[in-house]
């Protein structure tokens, strides 16, 4: 009944959301026609050249809305970046169980999960990468019996997911110390999440827990792993637990730069804040394919970090950076009048002020402010003129030029000098 209802109201939130198809995909492999929910993200249709990670979910029928609220969420607040969800339809007439089935004795694929074991590697996989555009970098996710069935995934010499979502999984014979070994000698960068809750199986949880033991006991520099054990849960709120906590996990270094990551990493360097910058965002391309342009906020952040340190050559540099990032934009020029200001070259912050008050306005940079800087700093190199009637030297030579007599005789019909005043 559980299950039912949680297909229902996934059913009727797929229906709302016009980015999501349902697919009738034809497999060879399972020798029948299995439903796909792929979700597509908001930008999509706005962006025909940019590529997105993959998500694939197992048990797609109930886990695919409790991903993708914390996606959207993450992605409106710039927070997450966007990923082509695919969820898969394992509910109807046993398919979870046949699907995941393993052999009693070795706990590996046995028939029918070989067959979709293939499915996902050999059709699926390749058919999302033909249709839709996608980076190289791919997550699977799944619960139970399905967490446990995509760790066979990481038994291949050359893994076909860069990041696995596990929530309590229901390990079979032998995985945890498999698995354990396989996570501590990876030579590719690997993200791997695993979770369980109080009110998980005694057993199941006691091997989780085993699991993530050994799993610490041979750290791996290559593995960026995360374990988290949720008090007053029960097996099923734990989901809605782990799926925030390992989506920031695994793209954590593609979230905008925090307070803490300025305070801890960037404002104590001593110098080589831009090179800080431009290698956070080669990361986020080399990890995840994603090729995003530096965020406002993060330049901002940099440069905030150079001003402190009064390392202000730097912000020559941040206006380059800004300038290949945004060339229409005020930004680097607003740099560089930043940097000549700081130094007290005002007439060249003048300059950059004004050639920036040209270009367009971006975020909180606009025409006014640059206009108004630019004035502000004019007042403090301007040569004052001289004011008659001043009492000084200058003043009185000046009165006394004018008090010279005239070389020629006025004209007779020349008015008085008080008629002239008047």
């Amino acid at each position: 009944m559980k299950h039912l209802l949680i297909v229902l109201l996934a059913l009727f939130s797929i229906s709302c959301f016009s980015q999501i198809k349902v697919i009738h995909f034809d497999s060879g492999k399972l020798q029948e026609k299995r439903d796909l929910y792929v979700s597509l993200p908001a930008s999509y249709e706005k962006n025909p050249t940019k590529r997105y990670p993959l998500l694939v979910l197992l048990d797609g029928d109930y886990l695919l809305n409790p991903f993708l609220a914390p996606l959207n969420y993450g992605a409106h607040w710039d927070n997450l970046p966007e990923v082509i969800t695919v969820g898969i339809s394992q509910d109807k007439n046993n398919q979870r169980e046949q699907d995941c089935g393993l052999d009693q004795v070795t706990g590996m694929p046995d028939g029918k999960s070989v067959n979709f074991f293939d499915f996902i590697s050999l059709e699926l996989i390749p058919a999302i990468q033909h249709d839709y555009r996608t980076t190289n970098f791919k997550i699977i996710a799944g619960h139970d019996l399905t967490a446990a069935f995509s760790n066979f995934f990481l038994y291949k010499e050359n893994p076909l997911f860069n990041a696995y979502i596990g929530m309590s999984p229901e390990l079979p014979v032998n995985m945890e110390d498999d698995l354990s070994k396989i996570l501590s000698s990876t030579k590719s960068p690997l993200f791997y999440y695993l979770s369980t809750a109080d009110g998980d199986d005694k057993k199941m949880q006691e091997r989780i827990k085993d699991l993530d033991s050994k799993i610490q006991a041979t750290p791996n520099p290559n593995l960026n792993y995360k374990f988290e054990n949720f008090k007053d849960a029960s097996h099923y709120s734990l989901v809605l637990n782990s799926i925030p906590s390992a989506l920031y996990q695994i793209f954590s270094v593609a979230l905008p730069i925090s307070v803490l990551e300025y305070e801890t990493k960037i404002v104590t360097l001593k110098e080589g804040y831009v090179d800080y910058l431009k290698n956070k965002y080669d990361i986020i391309e080399n990890s995840f394919g994603i090729k995003n342009p530096i965020r406002i906020t993060d330049f901002k952040a940099i440069e905030a970090a150079i001003i402190t340190n009064k390392d202000y050559n730097e912000l020559d540099a941040l206006a380059i950076l800004a300038d290949k990032s945004y060339p229409k934009s005020m930004l680097g020029d607003y740099e560089l009048a930043i940097m000549f200001e700081k130094k007290g070259d005002n007439p060249r912050a003048v300059r950059y002020y004004m050639s920036g008050f040209n270009k367009e306005e971006i975020a909180d940079l606009t025409k006014d402010m640059m206009f108004a800087k630019a004035e502000e700093l004019k007042k403090t190199f301007a040569k004052k003129p001289k004011i008659k009637g001043k009492v000084g030297q200058d003043v009185a030579k000046q009165e006394t030029v004018e008090e010279a007599p005239a070389t020629e005789t006025p004209a007779a019909d020349t008015p008085p000098t008080e008629e002239k005043k008047q």
